[in-house]
């Protein structure tokens, strides 16, 4: 199986300016995520930046930066731009691992590449992990997903779903036995073909309403494969207190 790794990074984020740069254990968040997916079995891993200084970051360590518009409205969009600079066919594999996920795990970059190649009916695939307590399900910021038996995404929701009904109406405390939600997690493994087609499509209500760029692609008929993670896989860098939780971490590992 041979696929690409695309890792979109931009400079300016609204709640951490200059995120990619900032230090853990000496080097720079984007070397550490750089380093997690060349463990990967991607055949080739590209920063997809519209930053100088990133991309001087990126090649100062022996990486690999691709200059994308400053004028994307979502991060597909630079991986498409990203994609088609770099020539690859429509039917090859590209997976987006975030610039602020320092600790993602290679597996799971192999596990969504994977799971793509062997769904040739889907034109992306995710991940997800169970959710345990009732604080996360009822959460807005963590993302739910329900799948049918065969492994496609029926629905992603900031609400909770699978509603438990007739439990919720007697206790809200716990969630009830036999329900295991899903959260989902935000690493993709995308078609170039798809990827040419969604940014010609106009953004959907659903996708609107909820803010989920997935829900533009279930709108328009696309199979989106899910799998439960096969390790877990850290929180990402979104916060100072992110920050220094990952830097307290992987001070200790290194």
């Amino acid at each position: 199986m041979k696929y690409t790794v695309i890792i979109p990074s931009r400079y300016g984020s609204s709640r951490l300016p200059a995120k990619p740069l900032l230090e853990i254990a000496g080097r720079p968040m984007i070397a550490h995520v750089l380093e997690r997916a060349a463990a990967s079995a991607a055949s080739r891993v590209v920063v997809a930046t519209d930053d100088a200084r990133i991309e001087a970051a990126v090649k100062d360590i022996g990486g690999e930066a691709v200059m994308t518009s400053p004028d994307h409205p979502s991060g597909t969009d630079r991986l498409q731009e990203t994609a088609k600079k770099l020539g690859l066919a429509d039917d090859d594999i590209v997976v987006n691992v975030q610039g602020d996920e320092p600790q993602i795990p290679a597996a799971v970059i192999d596990q969504v590449a994977r799971n793509l190649a062997a769904n040739v009916d889907c034109g992306m695939a995710t991940l997800s992990e169970p959710i345990t307590d009732v604080a996360q399900f009822l959460n807005p910021n963590a993302v739910k997903v329900v799948s049918s038996v065969n492994g496609r995404a029926l629905y992603f929701s900031r609400a909770p779903i699978p509603w438990p009904r007739d439990a919720f109406a007697q206790n809200t405390d716990s969630l009830p036995g036999g329900l295991r939600p899903q959260r989902h997690v935000g690493i993709y493994a995308y078609r170039v073909g798809f990827l040419n087609e969604y940014v010609g499509w106009p953004m959907h209500p659903l996708e609107q309403n909820e803010c989920l760029e997935q829900l533009r692609a279930l709108a328009n008929g696309v199979n989106i494969h899910i799998e439960e993670a096969c390790e877990e896989i850290p929180a990402g860098v979104d916060t100072l207190d992110d920050l220094e939780r990952v830097r307290t971490e992987m001070g200790v590992e290194r």
